[in-house]
This record gives structure tokens, sequence and C-alpha cells, in this order.
């Protein structure tokens, strides 16, 4: 029964793996490892990974390369140089390919991949030429973005249950090592495999102001500051990363510092891509009681002394990114933090969840 089981799977698969293509590597150098991958698959083809089929080639063989095995149908095609000889495309802290990369349909993305502006189609019955050509990512000096956005988060406060809604500018950058954010600064260390390791800043805001609500009259407004500290990234099996971060109040205006683990995984549906994330995160005692704390000194009769203690949260949400041509893109970023009792009990806070929203449209040069 195994035996006549394999032979059905052969004839019935056969046909579908029957493609064959002529690859030209337009700007080849001359010598080197050249590795061609082959997606049929547009969840895979968005994080470069498991490649349906592999092949390896000697750039000193000439550009042009003969594949066999090819599933019949639409695909996209990636080639990169193997610069370091280690099988794998090297990426940068955030996952942005730093060796040199062609992608079927001249396809030249300047945010996450979408299989559907790579997508081509082969044909079983052939013949099946392609044409790539090699890029950096990155550019000579990376990708500058400049557009405008509006964040929103609901106030946790009592006495204050109006959603705030602030229009900024936003601006960001990627490079090599660097990418820039918003108020939010990475610069890789080590790593550009599964393990990465990078230094970290954020620049955060004051949790309120007094005038917010009459509970919070006394207290003063809450100041900001500069966050710095260290981030490690892994790549998890089936895509899925893993992000573990602290970061520290390195002014020392509220002293202590956060830190935040994050699982998310990457998904596409055509110019669409949605990365749903769930984090558990921590706040020093400093912190915690900056934001959600009463000092001894501003109890009131109806305002008693608290706090929190160190403090833990819940967060789930998504980030999504649509590509809606080469240089325009749109982000929109929506997630629920969910407070444990030590917030939750506090007597300025009314409701122990907090939502939060970002939406831009930018354009990178």
């Amino acid at each position: 029964m195994r035996q006549i089981f394999a032979a059905v799977w052969f004839v019935v698969a056969a046909p579908l793996f029957a493609a064959e293509a002529t690859v030209q590597i337009v700007n080849a150098p001359a010598s080197g490892t050249l590795i061609i991958q082959v997606f049929d698959s547009p969840n895979a083809f968005g994080d470069f990974r498991n490649p349906t089929v592999e092949s390896r080639f000697e750039l000193t063989d000439g550009p042009t390369f003969q594949i066999g095995g090819l599933p019949a149908g639409t695909v996209a095609m990636i080639a990169f140089v193997d610069e370091n000889d280690n099988g794998i495309l090297d990426k940068n802290f955030i996952g942005i390919p730093k060796e040199r990369l062609a992608i079927s349909n001249d396809y030249r993305p300047k945010g996450p991949p979408v299989f559907q502006r790579a997508a081509i189609e082969l044909s079983a019955a052939g013949p099946n030429s392609i044409d790539l050509d090699l890029f950096r990512v990155l550019g000579e000096r990376g990708r500058l973005g400049v557009g405008a956005g509006v964040v929103g988060q609901s106030s946790p406060y009592v006495g204050s249950d109006e959603t705030v809604l602030q229009p900024i500018p936003a601006i960001t950058y990627n490079g090599e090592r660097l990418q820039w954010v918003g108020p939010n600064l990475q610069y890789g260390i080590v790593g550009s495999g599964k393990a990465r390791l990078a230094l970290s800043a954020s620049y955060r805001i004051g949790a309120y102001e007094e005038a917010d609500s009459p509970v919070l009259a006394g207290l003063g407004d809450r100041e900001d500051t500069l966050l710095a500290g260290v981030g490690f990234r892994y790549e998890l099996p089936g895509g899925v990363n893993l992000l573990a971060r602290y970061e520290h109040d390195v002014l020392d205006r509220i002293g202590g510092g956060q830190g935040r683990v994050r699982l998310s995984k990457g998904l596409q549906a055509g110019i669409f891509r949605l990365v749903p994330q769930v984090s558990l995160n921590w706040l020093s005692e400093d912190l915690a009681n900056h934001d959600f704390g009463v000092p001894a000194s501003a109890a009131t009769v109806t305002r008693p002394a608290y706090s929190t203690g160190d403090a833990m949260s819940i967060e789930l949400g998504f980030g999504s990114f649509i590509e809606i041509t080469e240089n325009w893109r749109a982000v929109v970023n929506l997630s629920v933090e969910q407070f444990g009792d030590d917030i939750g009990d506090s007597p300025i806070v009314d409701t122990d969840r907090v939502v939060r929203g970002f939406a831009a449209i930018t354009y990178v040069f």
C-alpha cells in the first residue's frame, strides 16, 4: 500500500515541480558563491526563509545558470551573493538583507518585501528565462523616509477618559547598523543570522500633566526622559521572532528601567503585511510609581498614598504595513495593554487597560 501511495503521489506531484528556468545575473561579479531561492509561499518570501527550492552556484562558471525541479505556477525568486560563504542571507539587526541581492520582476523593496510585487509565472512547458539584477537593499548610505502620522492613546486615569490624538512627523532611517524610527534608535552590535544584539535608546514621554484631571492635581506633571539599554533578537522556528530588551533611565530624572519580552510573526496578504505580537512588559518600582503611584507628601483624604512596587503587564497588538508604491507606504499599529492589580488598584487609576494606536504614511528615498 505504501508503494502504491508513493507512486500516486509522484504522478500527482511531479507536474507541479516540473518547471525549468534559465537565470541570468545581469551584473554578476567575476567570482564568489551565488545562491538562488524560489518561493511559492507569500509568508516565507516575506521573511526570506524556507524557500521551496534552493540552488548554489559558483560565479566563476559564468553569469547564466540552469535550474530544474521548480514549482510550476506563481513564484518569486531571489538570488544573493554569499559574501562570507555561510550558506544564508545575512541580515542586519532588524532583518534587512546586508548582502547583494536580486529579486524577480526587478523588484527593489524599501521595506518588508511583498510577494505580489515579485511574482512571476513559471511554465512546465517552458521556456522560462529570468534576468536578475543585484543590488544592496540599503544602498550606499541607508534608507531615509519622511512623512506624517498620528499617535493616539486612551487614558487610564480617573476623570480623564478622553483619547488623546496627536499629529507627529514620521521620520525613519534604516542603515546597516543604525535604525531610527520616530523616538526610537537601535544600533546593531553583533549578529547577522538568527541571533542579533543591539544597543537601543528611546524617548519616554511623561505619562500625564496634572491639569489632565482633578484627581491628578498636586502630583505635578510627569517628566519626559531618555531610556537606553540593550536588545536581543532571535528567530525561532516558523518565522516567529523573539525580542528581549531592557532600557534604563540614563538621565536619572525618574530612575529605574523597563523591560520587554515580545513574540511576533509576519504574515502576508497581497500588498498587506500583518505582524501579530504579544509582549510581557515590566516596569521598575521607580517608573511604575512615577506613572501610577501617589507619594505620601501628595496624599489627600480622597487620594491616599499608594506605592505600586514594580509592575507587570501583558500587551497584545499588531503592526501592519502597506506598500502603496515602490516609494510610498502606510503603517498602522494598534495594541491593548492590560495592567496587573499593582497598577489597577492605584487611587488615580480608573481602568487597568490602555489602547494605543499609530498610523503614518511615508515616502522612502
